[in-house]
């Protein structure tokens, strides 16, 4: 593969360099390198600077180059989290929702996310890979260069091992969410999570690099939560956690006792939540669009990023609470309904959240040794990436020194 120099950028930003996530003042430390240049080899990038200090003498013989003028650089973007591995819509119940009932109304009665586990049961393994396949793109539109997703629309042995496979072989990192909800073939959650940790756990283990659970009303509490993380965590996964999306469950406090890698939601979170993430190395993992879509607080982002916190921005892409593939969209949200700048939105999705998913020093900067991810805006200014809402300003992706989709 030939190397790649990215020349004449208006702007190059990345977050700090460090290789761990940014917290406190250093969350909105972003550096900004003015008539740029990026240069990348074997997927890494090599160098970062000042056009006036680039030597073509030392270039690689091999060598293509993009022409970036006019356009600003960030890193590939990094999703977090989410549920992109999903068959069937939920266009009908997203009109429940806009008619008054509410998202734990249409649970109990069988929708929500009950809703999707019988139509990805029923989709079939090749059919969830074709679909994966299909959101990958999407989110690559948008600048996405990183995703996480999660099973937990099987809720059987059968599906959640072909969610977790199509998920991998598809370039996400699988999250297994084997503890979603209390499927209808169960009367209980213990019930269930019997049948999960003797039945699916084994394989799981080895599909998958975490496993995640949401302690809410109607789903787990935290009892039943801290069994499930326990076996998941004794089978090698990294610990996440739902919480906080309508009460406080319990749910945060057991993530920091038990060391978990995030906590997710928090819409319901107060300042006991708050000061125990600050306090402790569990990322906060904000989610604006689902708060947006079902009418919920947002989450207490700037309490969080003040109190000293780790930050992270998500798009939950799922087809319920938060249909949306595009980080952009959550980083407008994050700064016009969270509370944060321009600059902590983009390190709270590419730096930070590159540490949520055990990449730190690996993606999430433009810096030398770090995979060559990038994307460039169609615009000179980088924060196009959070003013514009809904524009069409991502103009070229590359993912590991390649061009991977060019508007």
């Amino acid at each position: 593969m030939p190397a790649l120099l990215l020349r004449g950028l208006a702007q190059v930003v990345s977050p700090a360099p460090g290789g761990g996530p940014l917290r406190g003042a250093a969350l909105g430390d972003v550096r900004v390198v003015e008539d740029g240049y990026v240069l990348c080899e074997a997927g890494r990038i090599v160098s970062v600077g000042l056009m006036r200090e680039l030597d073509r003498r030392n270039l690689p013989a091999e060598l293509v180059e993009l022409d970036g003028r006019g356009k600003a650089a960030v890193p590939g973007l990094v999703d977090c989290h989410t549920h992109a591995c999903f068959a069937g819509d939920r266009a009908a119940e997203f009109e429940l929702r806009a008619s008054g009932a509410s998202y734990e109304e249409l649970h109990a009665a069988g929708g929500g996310i009950l809703a999707t586990v019988r139509a990805t049961r029923a989709a079939g393994e090749d059919e969830l890979a074709r679909l994966l396949e299909r959101h990958r793109r999407w989110m690559l539109a948008h600048g996405t260069t990183t995703f996480e997703a999660k099973s937990g629309y099987g809720l059987d042995r059968e599906t959640e091992l072909a969610q977790l496979r199509a998920i991998a072989s598809g370039g996400g990192v699988p999250t297994f969410l084997g503890a979603h909800a209390v499927p209808p073939e169960f009367s209980t959650g213990d019930a269930y999570l019997d049948f999960v940790l003797a039945e699916v756990l084994p394989e799981a283990a080895a599909l998958a690099e975490a496993a995640d659970v949401f302690v809410e009303r109607g789903a787990f509490n935290s009892q039943q939560a801290e069994r499930y993380l326990s076996a998941c965590r004794g089978a090698g996964l990294a610990l996440r956690v739902h919480t906080d999306q309508f009460t406080e469950a319990g749910g945060l406090e057991l993530a920091v006792r038990l060391g978990a890698r995030s906590v997710d939601h928090l819409e319901a979170t107060g300042l006991a939540g708050v000061r125990a993430l600050a306090a402790s190395d569990v990322a906060a993992v904000l989610l604006p669009v689902a708060a947006l879509t079902l009418g919920r607080p947002m989450p207490p982002g700037r309490t969080l990023a003040d109190a000293g916190a780790i930050v992270t921005i998500a798009t939950d892409f799922n087809p319920g609470s938060a249909f949306c593939e595009s980080l952009p969209i959550a980083i407008n949200l994050a700064c016009t309904q969270v509370g944060l700048t321009p600059a902590e939105a983009l390190t709270a999705c590419t730096a930070n959240a590159a540490h949520v998913l055990g990449r730190a020093g690996e993606v999430g900067r433009i810096e030398a040794g770090y995979a060559a991810d990038l994307m460039l805006l169609d615009a000179s200014d980088w924060r196009y990436l959070a003013y514009h809402l809904g524009g069409e300003h991502v103009a070229v992706v590359i993912k590991e020194g390649e061009v991977i989709w060019e508007r």
